[in-house]
């Protein structure tokens, strides 16, 4: 039997898949690619611009068999211009867009994300894609190609930071926890702890002012309207920190959003995934595995919840695991299919 050795990362996005492994260089790794193409909706590569017309089944070639077929590609600077066939990874990305220089403030700036937002926000903007024109292919039966760019879905993500300057020419400035739009707005120190609280309309200030003991904060010239609130924010802020350390984080979270004041405790990875809230809508789901070393492996759900429940989780496919399966439907016999796997044009788990 085979042993499975998963790197953690590719369980992570990888369960309820399947694998077919193919040699696109060789010709009947190609044809056997080409039958499967036949039967597709979408492709979705990201290949360096052009490697797969250098391999043979470019898009030109594929939509001449297959006029449905959406073809998605994704790449870090998109299929022309002059970074084209540029090397990407999240974090160049990162760096190139402007992202990391946003994040953290005036002392740590510029700063990574804690996670791969430019993979991320890439893999987003293609799945969107793709369901349009999936939608577009049903009324229409017209197939398309997709061009996605890693640089591009991160700068669309960065919102106001990139409408700010394009629009009124603000140069974003990195702001830590403090939210740029408005204050009371971003991370406070409790008793206990890190709160972070967004008071941004005007009645939520003032029941903030309220719970917190200083409802004198109102009458403040300061702080008394939106504008004048965010030009002294760090005023406001050193006030409210005063007055919160009478009390936990978790107190305040309990206060605060009882009373419709938006708070909530920064918590880690760990104490985040076992809050009542993700247990409760089992966000976190077992493998069909048998635990490794007493670990049972685990991923999390869909990010989207449908009016019936998800099925169980299928467990990562080993590479190769359905390549035999796929290949018996498309017309292979048992014996053809060996012989491939024996040549290294197709791999069999």
């Amino acid at each position: 039997m085979a042993q499975r050795l998963f790197g953690l990362y590719f369980v992570a996005v990888n369960a309820c898949k399947q694998s077919i492994a193919i040699d696109l260089k060789s010709p009947e790794g190609r044809d056997a690619f080409l039958r499967l193409v036949d039967q597709a909706d979408v492709l979705l590569e990201n290949f360096r611009p052009k490697v797969m017309e250098r391999l043979g089944p470019g898009y030109a070639v594929l939509a001449k068999r297959n006029p449905r077929l959406i073809y998605c590609a994704i790449s870090g600077f998109g299929q022309e211009g002059p970074w084209a066939n540029r090397s990407a990874y999240d974090q160049i990305v990162q760096g190139v867009s402007g992202a990391m220089s946003v994040t953290g403030d005036h002392r740590s700036a510029p700063l990574r994300t804690g996670f791969p937002i430019s993979d991320t926000m890439a893999g987003i903007t293609a799945a969107f894609a793709i369901s349009a024109a999936l939608v577009a292919q049903r009324s229409t039966g017209r197939g398309r190609f997709i061009d996605v760019s890693l640089l591009e879905s991160t700068l669309a993500a960065m919102g106001w930071v990139v409408s700010n300057h394009l629009n009124a020419g603000i140069l974003p400035e990195p702001m830590g926890n403090e939210n740029f739009t408005a204050a009371p707005s971003g991370t406070f120190k409790t008793k206990t702890g890190p709160l972070n609280i967004s008071a941004n309309e005007q009645k939520q200030f003032e029941k903030l002012c309220q719970l917190i003991g200083r409802p004198d904060l109102l009458s403040e010239e300061r702080f008394g309207e939106r504008h004048t609130r965010n030009l002294h924010r760090a005023a406001l802020s050193d006030e409210i920190n005063k007055a919160l350390k009478s009390k936990s984080a978790e107190e305040w979270e309990e206060i605060f959003n009882a009373a419709g004041v938006p708070a909530g405790c920064v918590l880690s990875v760990q104490d985040a995934l076992q809050q009542p809230q993700l247990v409760e809508r089992r966000f976190v789901e077992n493998l069909p595995l048998a635990p490794t070393e007493g670990q049972q492996l685990r991923v999390t759900r869909p990010r989207f919840l449908l009016d019936e429940g998800f099925p169980k989780p299928s467990a990562p496919p080993l590479l190769g695991a359905d390549t035999a399966t796929w290949l018996e439907r498309l017309g292979y016999t048992r014996a053809q299919i060996d012989e491939m796997a024996d040549r290294g044009v197709v791999r069999v788990a």
